[in-house]
């Protein structure tokens, strides 16, 4: 018997992997205007892309366990944590690495948006799933969900500040 929500994660993923894709080419963008690629421009691009493979990962994770005959309980518990701890700690430790290497902290949308939203978000299905409440296939989706569009909503912003810098001649 197929998973519950089966079709929704291979959604997911697919949805992912297309952003993945298309961030990696407007990254190209700048370069082809014969603007060379910025710190910022290099960091960002890693971000969402590492972001959206761990988020793919959680697409996948529950089908896979699945093939296993796991206990559709168990299923969901195990691919909730398995997902939950590297997205948490991709989620919380951002604005220390973007401080790190750009030298400064996240904007205010995106610490609200990808930063505390999607911890919290996680963190909250991570309990809920884990707990082994009614629903959680739905809530673990919910939550992969609202990630992915926490992940969008930084590209956007992120690609929206990126065309905004003065464009510098490459060498």
């Amino acid at each position: 018997m197929e998973l519950k929500g089966a079709t929704l994660l291979y959604t997911l993923a697919a949805l992912m992997i297309t952003l993945a894709g298309f961030s990696a080419l407007l990254m190209a963008v700048r370069p082809a205007a014969g603007a060379k690629l910025s710190l910022l421009d290099r960091y960002l691009a890693k971000t969402v892309m590492t972001h959206l493979f761990v988020l793919t990962w959680g697409a996948l994770l529950p089908p896979l366990l699945a093939l296993y005959d796991i206990h559709e309980p168990w299923v969901w518990r195990g691919a909730a944590v398995l997902f939950a701890l590297p997205m948490l700690f991709l989620q919380v430790t951002y604005p220390y690495r973007r401080r790190k290497v750009i030298g400064t902290g996240p904007p205010p949308p995106i610490r609200a948006v990808f930063v505390v939203l999607g911890a919290v978000v996680t963190l909250a299905m991570l309990g809920y799933v884990v707990g082994g409440l009614h629903h959680s296939g739905g809530v673990y989706l919910t939550a992969l969900t609202i990630d992915f569009f926490t992940v969008a909503f930084a590209f956007v912003t992120a690609l929206d500040m990126i065309m905004q810098q003065p464009i510098e001649a490459g060498k």
